[in-house]
């Protein structure tokens, strides 16, 4: 499991680069899972791109987003080039409708772009590049909307893929339980991002699914690498930043609209998962821009 090194609450939980700048571990050749989401822009290349077994050639220029959880290696035969977007689920915070963006263009494996399509996304990302780099008053801000137009973009250039369904590297397709265990992970993680998502248990999330919570367990973790209960645990934290930053809600409601009678509980659960106490979290994502730290160049994936 790969991790974007964020190591200060306040540093940008993201990183952009080309292949040769993010590093080595950015075209990977060893099946391997992220903790955060992955843009991928291939200008240039040959060779597949594995995603949860679906195997397709490259065919440059392309576009590729990962999941968190998604299982993915680079099988190259020529050089790679392009752009690599790296970014925690707290960047999103401002822009929560672009989880289901994110969503959505994991299912494809690569989207073809047009060579208008492929210039037009180049000057987006040397754009934000510079933003990232400048460090500026309010940068963050421009980054996440830029991200956000990147998305929309992409999302648009969605198409069905020529040639029918993408086939797994041994010529079978998925297996059956791969299929369900996709769906079913999907279908979860579509249900935390409801507003009333964050506040229901795993085994209520469950019922609603129409599966027993065994089943909700195995399958998610079979398709991310994770549990039902982390993955909400790691959605409750980032609802409670977003309202904690975004809305005048107290603690006290911040804590019930998250899934915590007891906001002593909620205090220390948040503690806990961040290491800042909410209070904290707040007036610091508060603070001027010029008071925010700047990020750290690397990111350790």
């Amino acid at each position: 499991m790969h991790r974007l090194d964020v190591p200060a609450p306040h540093l940008l939980p993201f990183a952009l680069g080309t292949f040769d700048t993010i590093g080595p571990l950015s075209r990977a050749s060893f099946p391997h899972r992220h903790s955060f989401h992955e843009v991928v822009y291939v200008a240039e290349g040959s060779g597949r791109h594995v995603v949860d077994s679906v195997c397709r050639p490259l065919r440059p220029p392309q576009l590729c987003v990962i999941w968190p959880g998604q299982v993915h290696h680079w099988e190259l035969s020529g050089q790679l080039s392009g752009w690599v977007v790296l970014f925690n689920p707290d960047f999103l915070l401002t822009h929560p409708e672009d989880e289901e963006l994110l969503r959505s263009l994991s299912a494809q494996p690569l989207l073809p772009l047009s060579d208008e399509q492929a210039r037009g996304l180049t000057a987006l990302l040397r754009e934000m590049r510079e933003e990232h780099e400048g460090g500026a008053n309010g940068h963050r801000s421009v980054l996440e909307s830029l991200l956000h137009v990147l998305l929309v973009r992409a999302a648009r250039s969605v198409a069905a893929p020529a040639g029918g369904a993408p086939e797994a590297p041994d010529g079978t397709g998925r297996p059956p339980v791969e299929d369900r265990a996709r769906e079913l992970a999907r279908d979860f993680l579509g249900r935390l991002a409801l507003p009333d998502g964050v506040g229901l248990s795993v085994g209520e999330h469950a019922a609603r699914l129409g599966v027993s919570g065994g089943y909700l367990t195995e399958s998610v973790k079979r398709a991310t690498g994770r549990t039902p209960s982390q993955l909400l645990r790691e959605a409750r934290v980032r609802e409670a930043k977003r309202l904690l930053v975004a809305t005048e809600l107290s603690v006290r409601r911040v804590a019930g609209r998250v899934g915590y009678p007891d906001p002593a509980y909620f205090c220390r659960f948040f503690r806990r998962e961040t290491g800042i106490s909410p209070g904290a979290f707040r007036r610091a994502g508060r603070l001027p821009p010029a008071a925010v730290a700047r990020p750290a160049d690397s990111a350790r994936r």
